[in-house]
């Protein structure tokens, strides 16, 4: 908690302007990475509720993936579909 800035406290003493640009170009490159991190669990993220959001159906004239993310629709449910989304459920 004492050392709050520590690139202004090693500017002070007595270090050069170069040591305090490598630090500004490592703070660059961090937050980069960082940034890089965030961006790939947001992606997890969104992959995840499509995946979870997405249920597999028995048409009659064959299988379809559709969206069961506006119901609560278990296995087995009857289920209305438009668009290729689950908009009521129909019989249990």
């Amino acid at each position: 908690m004492s050392d709050f800035d520590r690139n202004l406290a090693t500017a002070r003493s007595g270090y050069g302007a170069d040591q305090v640009a490598i630090d500004a170009g490592l703070r660059a490159y961090m937050i980069r990475v960082y940034n890089y991190m965030a961006a790939g669990v947001a992606l997890t993220g969104l992959v995840a509720w499509f995946a979870f959001s997405a249920a597999v159906v028995d048409t009659g004239a064959g299988e379809e993936t559709v969206s069961v993310a506006l119901v609560s629709a278990g296995v087995g449910d009857t289920i209305l579909v438009h668009a290729r989304e689950a908009i009521a459920v129909v019989g249990r």
